[in-house]
């Protein structure tokens, strides 16, 4: 009866006397790679340690290797459902991560996230054509080189799995926006003038004696930002890729008091506020896709931010706003209505910056009717076109809210 206990205990994961532990240990460690989790060798041996220290009772296997390889609060369900998905059957797990992908019966999948069945069909052996042709491989690592080519590839040239790839990098990377000193004010050590309330209060749990000061100052907030990202046909490449950057370089783990609004721009407005507000990244592609009605049509940059201003001028607060306008300037709607619109962003935003991935040829001129607009009322126009403008773009902003203009 004990050997048929012990059988049952460890069957799910594998026999660590014939060798089966290790294995899948190391291909469920894998299968987290191509599911974009920072999984590396350090954190791979801190996962065999918590298994010997824990056992091998599933549930609790299943929280010690949670707590040593996830490091991010948007892999914590991918990793959840990785785990359930793979050691489902171990049998068939076991002939599936090797190396050589060797053929196996398929069996009925339930539906997982986008990122899971990315890493589950890395190791399954039947797949439809066109999901073979997108098939990441994030289990070999890349070498410099490649990661200096990806840095500088243009997002529109990228083959289908260097750009999911790329994809998974511009979720990385971070865009520290400058603050704003509020009107509100908070306690510190140190302060412009000295809080006598909160001072006194600490004086009467010392018998009266005023032994330190408790000071205030203006508290510096995060400036809040509007994006307006264009969908139109000739933006498509750009827009999926700029639009997981933006959503998790302003996510509320990194920017816990930022205030962000974001637009789609195309033939309409469209409002992606509630698919931002989803943690997991590709949960908020999904939602903006659906979300997204004109994704790959025409630009009426004039009649879309009629529509912001009628609907959503309430979003350009104080003057305090940053507006940050995705597009190459390419718009088929009316110039005079674009430039009445865009007069009334800059009365009421900080700035009105133009991130145009058009920017990456050399002695690019705004010679469109539209860019023509958009070059005259824009504070700035900077590239957004591979994986170095984006993380450049920081510095750019930084640089440009620092002039006097952008103080109120």
């Amino acid at each position: 009866m004990k050997a048929v206990e012990a059988s049952s205990t460890v069957s799910w994961l594998g026999d660590a006397r014939s060798g089966k532990l290790p294995i899948n240990l190391l291909g469920f460690g894998r299968a987290l790679r191509r599911a974009g989790v920072a999984v590396d060798a350090e954190r791979m041996a801190l996962a065999q340690q918590s298994l010997m220290l824990v056992g091998l009772d599933k549930a609790d296997a299943e929280a010690a290797l949670e707590s040593v390889l996830v490091s991010r609060q948007q892999d914590l369900a991918i990793f959840r459902e990785l785990f359930a998905a793979y050691f489902r059957n171990p049998e068939v797990a076991q002939q599936l991560l090797s190396q050589l992908l060797p053929r196996s019966p398929e069996a009925a999948q339930p539906r997982h996230r986008p990122r899971v069945q990315e890493a589950l069909s890395a190791i399954r052996s039947a797949q439809k054509r066109d999901q073979a042709k997108e098939e990441l491989q994030l289990d070999a690592a890349m070498s410099a080189s490649d990661r200096q080519r990806l840095q500088h590839a243009d997002f529109n040239q990228l083959s289908a799995s260097e750009y999911r790839l790329v994809q998974e990098l511009v979720c990385d990377i971070r865009l520290p926006l400058p603050g704003y000193r509020s009107r509100r004010t908070e306690l510190r050590l140190s302060g412009s003038s000295v809080h006598w309330p909160a001072s006194l209060k600490a004086a009467a749990r010392t018998g009266g004696e005023l032994v330190s000061l408790q000071w205030r100052r203006r508290r510096k907030l995060p400036m809040p930002w509007l994006a307006l990202v264009d969908v139109s046909g000739s933006m498509e490449r750009y827009a999926r890729l700029l639009l997981a950057f933006l959503h998790q370089a302003s996510s509320p783990q990194r920017c816990p008091q930022l205030r962000r609004h974001v637009y789609s721009v195309g033939s309409s407005l469209r409002d992606l506020n509630g698919a931002f507000a989803l943690s997991d990244p590709d949960a908020m592609l999904l939602r903006a896709s659906s979300d997204i009605d004109d994704f790959g049509g025409g630009t009426r940059l004039g009649e879309c931010l009629a529509q912001l201003r009628r609907q959503a001028g309430r979003h350009l607060v104080g003057r305090r706003t940053l507006v940050l306008l995705i597009s190459d300037g390419l718009d088929t709607g009316d110039a005079q209505q674009l430039e009445q619109e865009l007069q009334w962003i800059k009365r009421h935003s900080a700035r009105l910056v133009w991130l145009n991935p058009l920017l990456r040829f050399e002695g690019y001129a705004p010679l469109a009717q539209g860019a023509g607009v958009l070059h005259r009322h824009s504070d700035a126009m900077l590239a957004v076109h591979n994986l170095e403008s984006l993380q450049q773009l920081a510095n750019h902003l930084a640089r440009l809210l620092q002039t006097p203009a952008a103080s109120h």
